[in-house]
């Protein structure tokens, strides 16, 4: 137990601390914006990010991931805080908190396992895409200077560390360049210029709701949506993450913490959040590994807020535009390219429709559910192709069966066999063959019937144990359970 804690929190203080501050830097633009898009105050979206980072870095179960406030969140409570107002949205906060946390118990994370690669890939690639586009407001058609600033943060990210790795290159970039638009007095947009930051520290409260059924029937679809879309990237970060560091992660545990993190934040004023790639990335890449960047990362979010607020609002917008750009570059899947070269064309098909999905929708579990559903239907359609042979010897014909034998595969069983034969021993070998489900049964029952209308003597044989166990429970004609034969 000790051990664990050491390597989590202590085993590397140095490079957890530099990143965290770089990664709070970058999460105050972030929060504030997507407070703006949920239709709150910035202070929401900051103080959801302090709570929820410092929260999660106890609690979690991917030690250096950070979450926060988050734009595919802040996107679902729109109608919410539109319709019935701030108060609701801390309610609704809470309440999906409590549906992660159940999920967490419940061990919902194993459902992971089924989100194909393909759908992996476009994920990523989808929010690199994403969180470029979200830095284009501001840089693009602004002033020359704030592209000179986005061109020299750009340099300063990547060039810098060949020759100095000691501070993690963001930081640089953020502290000499903000030091550089002050002392020039250069006409550049600032993070003050996204929203008012009040310079107070969140309190407990409870929601000002009433507490009945109507309220619940009110919150409970947007607390669901929201308990899905932030597990759902949560674990898709948490992967990711995996992969950066070679590292395993606990997802239950990360539901689990997200959960509690949610439920927290509600009573504090904040909106819901999850795991955030973007400054997730940044942490990595700036060294972070332990829990000790991402409890840096929040405390230091409101460190800023309270003591440092005047100068953090004198923050140049295309410096923190220069690093999100950096992020994006980073988080892009390049080989992806290649991927859809040399993988199946359904893969490739699959990776594409994820990304245009996530993009076009600003949703990334419209994505990712519609990868998965996509990758489903084309793999039902491969395995589904069954492979027939008939061999014939007088009066006795048999079918020797190749394949899986389940709902998609049925109508293509049942018109494989000439029903005309009369008088005959008809034999369906199943030797090579599964059936799966109550369909095939179903298919089976039917081609057996309808031999034995033309006084045919049919015979099932071949069937594994388990194809044996199905037909025999359900199966229709009871003749054709006592024709069975096994291996």
């Amino acid at each position: 137990m000790t051990s664990r804690i050491r390597a989590e929190w202590f085993s590397n203080i140095k490079g957890d601390v530099l990143a965290g501050i770089v990664v709070a830097l970058a999460l105050i633009p972030e929060a504030i914006a997507f407070a703006i898009i949920a239709g709150v105050d910035p202070m929401v979206g900051l103080y959801a990010s302090f709570c929820i980072a410092v929260i999660i870095a106890f609690v979690g179960g991917r030690p250096g991931m950070i979450s926060a406030a988050t734009g595919a969140m802040a996107l679902l409570m729109v109608p919410l805080v539109k319709e019935h107002g701030l108060q609701y949205l801390f309610a609704a906060t809470v309440l999906t908190g409590i549906i992660q946390l159940l999920m967490g118990v419940f061990k919902v994370a194993k459902l992971m396992k089924f989100i194909p690669r393909a759908v992996m890939i476009g994920f990523v690639n989808a929010l690199a895409i994403l969180i470029f586009m979200a830095q284009i407001t501001h840089f693009v058609g602004i002033s020359t200077m704030t592209y000179v600033f986005v061109a020299i943060t750009l340099i300063i990210v990547y060039v810098l560390p060949r020759f100095f790795k000691a501070v993690p290159a963001p930081l640089i970039a953020i502290v000499m360049l903000t030091v550089a638009a002050i002392w020039g007095g250069l006409d550049l947009r600032t993070v003050g210029d996204l929203g008012e930051i009040t310079q107070t520290l969140p309190s407990f409260f409870i929601p000002d709701i009433p507490f009945n059924f109507e309220t619940l029937a009110i919150i409970l679809p947007y607390s669901f949506a929201l308990a899905i879309v932030g597990l759902l990237e949560s674990l898709l970060t948490s992967s990711i993450v995996d992969d950066m560091t070679g590292t395993e992660s606990n997802k239950n545990k990360e539901s689990r913490g997200q959960g509690i993190a949610n439920i927290v934040t509600g009573f504090f004023g904040g909106m819901a959040g999850c795991a955030m790639i973007g400054q997730s990335v940044i942490n990595v890449k700036s060294g972070g590994r332990g829990r000790l960047s991402t409890l840096v990362a929040g405390l230091f979010l409101i460190f800023l807020i309270i003591v440092l607020g005047e100068w953090v609002v004198q923050i140049p917008m295309p410096v923190l535009a220069g690093i999100m750009i950096m992020v994006s570059i980073g988080t892009f899947d390049w080989s992806s390219f290649s991927y859809l070269r040399k993988a199946p064309k359904t893969d490739g098909l699959v990776m594409l429709a994820t990304v245009v999905i996530v993009v076009l929708t600003h949703d990334l579990s419209k994505g990712v559910i519609a990868g998965v559903i996509l990758s489903a239907i084309f793999f039902v359609a491969k395995i589904s192709s069954l492979e027939i042979k008939k061999r014939s010897i007088g009066k006795v014909i048999t079918y020797e069966v190749s394949g899986q034998l389940f709902f998609a595969s049925t109508e293509q069983f049942i018109r494989a066999f000439d029903y005309t034969i009369t008088d005959s021993t008809v034999a369906i070998d199943f030797s090579n063959a599964h059936i799966w489900d109550d369909s095939g049964v179903g298919a089976v029952d039917r081609v057996v019937i309808k031999y034995r209308e033309n006084n045919n003597d049919v015979t099932i044989k071949g069937l594994n144990a388990s194809s044996k166990k199905i037909i025999e429970k359900l199966a229709i004609h009871n003749d054709a359970n006592a024709q069975v034969k096994t291996h």
